[in-house]
């Protein structure tokens, strides 16, 4: 509670904040995690620091979507382990504006609908999502992978990255190389083609290497000998995340929407913490 007000000063113009980014994180991640809006958010938090006996005025509802908008949300609530670590990456559609499934199914959708992308990197090992930006819907997921990668702490070693096919593409790849990457698990197109020949003197390409295996033992078998199967990690990620807090975001300006999603990935990483179900296989 000591951090609920600011106490540094800007030395800037005009009045100075009264309330720290960790307060009006905190309402925000209350705000997301019981689907409420800002004015019940406020209600909200006012009764549990009157229940904890904790005296302390609250940001108004104004005051927290002003400044959401400037707000700097940390996805990882553990830091990184000094092993290396396996990532999995996807993206999923978060809606803004549109028609609910009913009316879609029964008299079609508008031209109006409107859609922000979340992309994520899991831990493979945690399943913890490590990293996560918000797009536009016409962004591909192959120019979002490397400001994810980006995010990683410095010197994090990458043992393997694992991702669908809409990944296959050469900037892909040298971008893994580039961070040297062990593994890279990502499934040619079923046309796809030899980008060098074999003859060549150069460094043999991590995709041309995965296609000849392909040809060798067939798509299915080479899944399992790479370990491709544990991208569904990310499947499984984002199937929390929409059940959770729900596949709509209420915030009607790009910053803000951004600080909802991934406001979203951190209130689930903190859930994760809490601990996850045992799986085991059943004969």
């Amino acid at each position: 509670m000591q951090e609920w007000e600011e106490k540094n000063k800007t030395g800037k113009r005009g009045k100075p904040k009264k309330f720290s980014n960790t307060a009006i994180q905190t309402i925000v991640v209350l705000q997301q995690v019981f689907r409420l809006p800002l004015r019940q958010a406020e209600g909200f938090v006012c009764s549990i620091l009157e229940r904890i006996n904790k005296h302390l005025a609250v940001p108004d509802h104004t005051t927290v979507c002003r400044r959401t908008k400037f707000l700097s949300v940390i996805i990882r609530v553990r830091p990184l382990s000094n092993e290396p670590v396996h990532i999995v990456v996807d993206s999923t559609g978060a809606k803004v504006y549109g028609e609910g499934e009913w009316k879609v199914r029964k008299h079609g959708w508008c031209r109006h609908r409107s859609w922000k992308k979340l992309h994520i990197g899991i831990d493979e090992e945690s399943q913890e999502i490590i990293v996560g930006e918000v797009t536009d819907n016409d962004t591909t997921d192959s120019d979002t992978l490397e400001p994810l990668l980006n995010q990683l702490p410095e010197g994090t070693t990458i043992k393997q990255v694992s991702a669908d096919g809409a990944y296959d593409q050469r900037k892909c790849y040298n971008l893994l190389q580039k961070h040297q990457v062990e593994t890279i698990a990502i499934p040619p197109q079923h046309n796809a083609r030899i980008w060098q020949h074999g003859n060549s003197k150069a460094e043999r390409l991590v995709r041309d290497q995965n296609l000849r295996r392909i040809r060798t033992i067939g798509r299915s078998k080479w899944k399992d000998e790479i370990g491709y199967h544990r991208r569904s990690l990310s499947e499984t990620g984002m199937f929390r995340l929409k059940v959770a807090f729900g596949d709509r975001v209420a915030a009607r300006t790009n910053e803000r929407q951004r600080v909802q999603l991934l406001t979203r990935c951190y209130a689930l990483n903190r859930m994760t913490t809490l601990g996850l179900p045992d799986s085991y296989a059943v004969n």
